[in-house]
C-alpha cells in the first residue's frame, strides 16, 4: 500500500476528475477510511498471512530460537483482544499468530450446546469464526488507525509540526492486528471431497494454514482421550492433497498444511490398508496389525479376517466392533512413518499428539524423522489437558533419582500436593516449564507452540473469583477491585467499552457524511470521559 499522502493524492484525482459531483467528497477522509480497511476479502488476509507463515518457517531453519507461538480462541473479541495485547506490550506482532481449535467450536459453538470434540458440531462453524476472528482483527486496526487521525488533526489544530510527522510516519509504518490463524479441520469432516470444500470455505475466510488429522472422520475423538482410530495413509494423503488443491484453486499457492498424527495413541484402525506389493505403504501399515500368523485355513474362524503382512498370512486381531487392534508400543514407529509420508506428500508441517509435555520423547521422534526428511518442522500443543505441574515435578523427580540425588523427602504419585510448591524440586520444575517452549524449539525441533484452549480456562477462572466476590461480602467491591480498577492501573483499553466496540469510528464517519449536523456520542455526557 502507498503512503498517506499517496492514497491522499489518489483520492484528489478521483474528486477532481468527478466534474464537481464528488465535491463534498474529502480525500482525506476517503484515504482514512481506505487505510482503516486493508484486507478487502478473506483470501487477500490468507495470501499476506501465509507468506508471513513461509518467512518465519525460513527463519526457524536459519535459527531454532526463532519459534513461533499462538493461543486458541473461540471468539473474535477474545482473538481481538489477545493481538492489542501483545501490541500493547511487546510492540509487535512478530511470529505471534492465533489458533482456531476445533474442541473450543465443539464445546463452546456449536447449536447443539456444549459438545465433546468429536467432529459432531456444525462444520460451518469452523468457517464462520475464522471469518469472525479476522472481522474483529481488522476492526481493531480501524479503531487504532482513528486514534492516529484523531491525533493528527489535534496535532495540526495545535500547529505541532514536529507530532504532525511523527503521527505521519506512524500512520505510514503502521502495523497490522491480522496475523495468521492456525485453523483446526479435525479429521476432515468426510470423505475428501468434503474435506476440499470445507478447506475452501476457511481459505475464503481467511485461512492460510490448515491442521488435519489422521483419524477416522466419524470416529474421531480429542487427541487426549482414549478410543482414537486412525486411516491407512492412503485414506489421509488424499485429503492432503484435497486441501492443497483448494489452496491452489483460490490463488494461495503459499497455504500451509499442517498433518497431525494421534498415532502415538491411538492403538486401533477401522481399515485394513490396500497393499499391492511387499514393503509399500499399505504393508507398512498392516505390519503394525496386532494378530496372530496362521498357516491355513483351518485357523480361520467364521468371520475373520486374513491378510498376507511381512510375506505371511496375518490373522489381524478385531474387537466386537469391528476394529482392528495395532500391536502395543508400536506408535511411536507409526508417527515416525506418519509424519515422513505426510512430508514427503504435500504436508508442510507435522503435529504430534503426546500424552506428555516432555522434550526428550518428542525429540526421540522428530530426530528419526529428520533423517529422512532434514527439515521437517512440527507444531506442538501445549496441551491444558496435561497436568504441567504434576508431570513435570515428576521428570524432575526421576531426573534426581537417576543421578543419584536424595529424593526420599518426596511422594512422587503425591507431588501435585500444595505442600511442596515451595520446595527446590518444585522451583526446578517451574523453571523447565518456563524453559520447555524453547528447549523443545531447540532440541525437538518444534517451530510452532501452541495452546488450544486458553481462555476456556481464563474464562471460567476470572468468572469464578468475580462470582465468589460480587454475590458475597464484598458486593460491588469485588468488579470494582477485581475488574474495573486492573483494567485502569493495567492500561486495558476495554474499560472504555464503548470505544473498544466502535463508538468513536461511528462518531469519525459521521462527521465524514453529515459534517457539521453529524450526531455524535463521544460528548461531555458521555461516561467514557470519566476514564481520561
Amino acid at each position: 500500500m502507498g503512503t498517506y499522502q499517496d492514497t491522499i493524492k489518489e483520492f484528489e484525482g478521483l474528486v477532481s476528475g468527478s466534474e464537481g459531483a464528488w465535491a463534498d467528497i474529502s480525500p482525506e477522509y476517503a484515504a482514512r477510511m481506505r487505510l482503516q480497511n486493508r484486507f478487502k476479502t478473506g483470501v487477500d488476509i490468507a495470501r499476506y498471512t501465509a507468506d508471513i507463515m513461509r518467512r518465519d518457517m525460513a527463519e526457524y531453519d536459519a535459527d531454532p530460537a526463532s519459534y513461533t507461538q499462538s493461543l486458541g480462541c473461540w471468539h473474535g473479541f477474545i482473538g481481538q483482544q489477545k493481538l492489542i495485547a501483545i501490541k500493547k506490550h511487546f510492540g509487535s506482532t512478530n511470529k505471534k499468530y492465533l489458533y482456531l481449535s476445533g474442541w473450543m467450536i465443539a464445546a463452546l459453538r456449536s447449536e447443539f450446546g456444549p459438545l465433546p470434540d468429536q467432529s459432531m458440531h456444525e462444520k460451518t462453524s469452523v468457517p464462520s469464526l475464522i471469518e469472525e476472528l479476522y472481522t474483529f482483527l481488522r476492526q481493531a486496526d480501524a479503531r487504532e488507525l482513528g486514534g492516529l487521525f484523531r491525533q493528527l488533526d489535534a496535532a495540526r489544530e495545535q500547529g505541532n509540526e514536529v507530532e504532525v510527522q511523527n503521527l505521519t510516519k506512524q500512520i505510514d509504518n503502521y502495523q497490522t492486528h491480522v496475523v495468521p490463524i492456525i485453523a483446526d479441520i479435525d479429521a476432515g469432516f468426510g470423505n475428501e471431497e468434503a474435506t476440499y470444500l470445507l478447506a475452501k470455505r476457511m481459505i475464503e475466510a481467511g485461512a492460510c494454514a490448515i491442521q488435519i488429522e489422521n483419524q477416522v472422520s466419524d470416529e474421531k475423538q480429542c487427541g487426549h482421550q482414549d478410543g482414537k482410530v486412525t486411516v491407512p495413509h492412503a485414506d489421509f494423503l488424499a485429503k492432503i492433497r484435497a486441501v492443497r488443491y483448494a489452496f491452489l484453486e483460490l490463488g494461495v499457492e503459499n497455504g500451509v498444511i499442517v498433518a497431525r498424527t494421534d498415532s502415538l495413541g491411538a492403538g486401533l484402525t477401522k481399515q485394513i490398508a490396500v497393499t499391492n506389493e511387499p514393503g509399500d505403504l499399505g504393508d507398512k501399515y498392516n505390519g503394525f496389525l496386532a494378530g496372530e500368523y496362521i498357516d491355513s485355513a483351518e485357523d480361520i474362524a467364521n468371520g475373520d479376517v486374513v491378510v498376507k503382512a511381512n510375506g505371511k498370512l496375518l490373522k489381524p486381531a478385531r474387537l466386537p466392533s469391528g476394529l482392528f487392534q495395532f500391536k502395543a508400543g508400536s506408535g511411536e514407529d507409526r508417527v515416525v512413518l506418519d509424519s515422513i509420508t505426510s512430508l514427503q506428500n504435500g504436508a508442510d508441517l507435522i503435529w504430534i499428539e503426546t500424552e506428555k509435555p516432555h522434550v526428550g520423547q518428542i525429540a526421540s521422534m522428530v530426530n528419526r524423522i529428520r533423517e529422512v526428511v532434514p527439515n521437517a518442522k512440527l507444531v506442538y500443543n501445549n496441551s491444558p489437558s496435561f497436568n504441567w505441574t504434576l508431570s513435570f515435578r515428576q521428570q524432575v523427580f526421576d531426573a534426581w533419582t537417576e543421578a543419584g540425588k536424595d529424593t526420599s523427602e518426596y511422594d512422587r504419585a503425591a507431588l501435585m500436593g500444595a505442600e511442596y510448591d515451595g520446595t527446590e524440586l518444585a522451583q526446578e520444575a517451574d523453571a523447565r516449564i518456563q524453559s520447555f517452549q524453547a528447549d523443545g524449539s531447540r532440541e525437538a525441533g518444534i517451530f510452532h507452540h501452541l495452546i488450544t484452549l486458553p481462555t476456556y480456562h481464563t474464562a471460567a477462572l476470572s468468572t469464578d473469583n468475580l462470582a465468589k466476590e460480587y454475590f458475597g461480602e464484598a458486593g460491588m467491591l469485588g468488579y470494582v477491585l477485581g475488574v474495573q480498577r486492573q483494567e485502569i492501573r493495567q492500561g486495558i483499553a476495554c474499560v472504555k467499552h464503548q470505544n473498544m466496540a466502535g463508538s468513536d469510528m461511528g462518531d469519525d464517519h459521521k462527521e465524514y457524511f453529515s459534517g457539521d449536523a453529524a450526531l455524535k456520542a463521544a460528548g461531555a455526557d458521555n461516561t467514557m470521559n470519566q476514564f481520561g
